[in-house]
């Protein structure tokens, strides 16, 4: 004990103290893996994928149903669905749906301030909620907003080709402050602005209804674009893409709206547009078309015009008319360029869950990944239990949501299920992957996709009235399932 105080002089402890603790902390020092007497077998961690499901009779909405085994070889002789992480296609920037006025009024004015920043983040936030990662919005009214208008509105007969009385008043009621909450939870929202009419003195007729661009208002209509993009970045808001006109081929309606044939929207993307958004460094996309299936040939003629497709980054597509093959057919025609989902709307006309469940994998989700685009985004995020606020429009519109007007009470519809299977784990960045189904799953449709962390996901719909049993295999990856009848499942690992 002597040497061992002349060793430690400094310690004021008692020696057969110092003593004690030095034999525990030998006795420490040999458990475990220092003792091969006592050393225990390393634990071994089985790979698992994560079950997501929906049943088109409403037993499960999107509910963690289970983990499956993953195993280095498939062990059964079910039929086999096969990724490929090598075989590559478009990369994915997001989904949602669109914040129109009427969606942003509902949102801001009829739920408390704890109940909206529950919806919010019950739909935006990736980690607690579904992840929606694209919004559509309209550049001034539709027919979803509460009344008509544009950023520019002038008595008759007066012009501003200086943008002098340019303002973002209305959206600043109800549309810039939803969208600030909606930043704050998910920083790197995709947003995409679509204008319904220019303002009225820019147009052959003066009206906020039908009529045509004037040309000599080309170059005033691109600087109108470029100060609203300047604008919405002053309130914190990076608008990432526009499209020159929603749907350039329906110009009877009674809301706002405006006729932009191929040849028209060519010369306003190439004359005016285009540049200003160059003079102006802007690295917003412009997408061009925002209309139906039914005619491919509309982006097709605009791409195929190099002075105008040199400014153009894809072409946008609603499911009104026509079939989604028409994305591919573009594609084929021009496939450097970037196709994208803008528009489709559930409503009262259809009101079978399950249907409406299946027709929005098979066509608008699954469907429109299939044939390359990289968003998809439904119409109306919010409405009420009238379908409204309408604004001479459509009567019978469903929203992603259902909010009461009355009571604030949210009820979340089929559309909004449609989306989380995809925005909660396929995240932007993420690129489809090959996915092969094989013919003896008739009726069911897949795709997968590999996110940039790495991960894979497979969505897949089961339309038909018969349970699916499958394996699933992606390098030595192998994992079994059975999907039920008419239900639609996200699996992640």
């Amino acid at each position: 004990m002597k040497n061992i105080q002349r060793i430690f002089p400094a310690f004021n402890f008692p020696v057969r103290i110092f003593l004690t603790i030095g034999m525990a902390i030998s006795l420490i020092c040999c458990d475990g893996k220092d003792n091969p007497d006592t050393e225990e077998p390393p634990v071994v961690i089985t790979p698992k994928a994560n079950v997501f499901l929906t049943r088109g009779d409403k037993t499960q909405l999107f509910n963690k149903v289970g983990e499956l085994a993953i195993k280095p070889v498939a062990s059964t002789s079910f039929p086999v669905i096969s990724l490929d992480t090598s075989v590559r296609f478009q990369e994915v920037e997001g989904y949602g749906a669109a914040l129109t006025g009427s969606s942003a009024y509902l949102i801001k004015n009829k739920l408390s301030i704890g109940a909206r920043q529950t919806l919010l983040n019950d739909l935006f936030n990736p980690a607690t909620g579904i992840g929606i990662s694209y919004l559509r919005l309209t550049m001034g009214a539709s027919d979803f907003s509460l009344s008509d208008f544009t950023y520019n509105d002038l008595p008759a007969g007066q012009t501003d080709y200086n943008l002098e009385q340019f303002s973002l008043s209305q959206d600043l009621q109800d549309v810039v402050p939803v969208l600030k909450e909606i930043v704050q939870i998910s920083p790197g929202i995709r947003l995409m602005g679509s204008p319904w009419s220019p303002p009225a003195w820019m147009k052959t007729n003066g009206n906020l209804k039908g009529g045509k661009l004037k040309s000599e208002a080309y170059d005033v209509y691109a600087d109108y674009f470029v100060r609203y993009i300047q604008a919405m970045k002053n309130e914190g808001i990076a608008i990432d893409a526009v499209t020159p006109q929603n749907e350039p081929l329906y110009f009877t309606a009674n809301y706002p709206c405006m006729e932009m044939q191929p040849a028209e929207q060519l010369n306003f993307i190439k004359t005016a547009l285009g540049p200003k958004f160059e003079a102006a460094e802007l690295g917003t996309k412009i997408i061009v078309y925002d209309h139906n299936w039914d005619n491919p040939q509309f982006p097709i003629t605009i791409l195929n015009s190099p002075d105008a497709a040199k400014y153009v980054a894809g072409s946008a597509f609603h499911a009104y008319a026509g079939d989604v093959s028409a994305m591919t057919a573009v594609h084929n025609a021009h496939p450097d360029k970037g196709l994208y989902f803008t528009e489709i709307s559930g409503g009262a006309w259809a009101n079978n869950f399950s249907d409406n469940l299946m027709w929005n994998m098979n066509n608008i989700f699954i469907g429109t990944a299939r044939n390359w685009s990289k968003n998809a985004l439904l119409w109306n995020l919010a409405l009420d239990e009238s379908y409204g606020p309408q604004n001479n429009g459509c009567n019978n519109c469903r929203g992603v949501i259902t909010i009461s007007a009355g009571s604030g009470l949210v009820t979340k519809n089929e559309e909004y299920y449609s989306i989380a299977h995809f925005s909660k784990f396929v995240r932007p960045g993420a690129v489809r992957i090959g996915t092969n189904v094989p013919q003896t799953l008739s009726g069911l449709s897949a795709v997968g996709f590999q996110n940039a962390d790495g991960t894979k996901v497979l969505v897949a719909c089961n339309d038909s009235n018969a349970e699916k049993a499958l394996t699933v295999s992606q390098d030595k990856n192998n994992f079994s399932y059975t999907v039920p009848a008419k239900s639609v499942v996200t699996i992640v690992w």
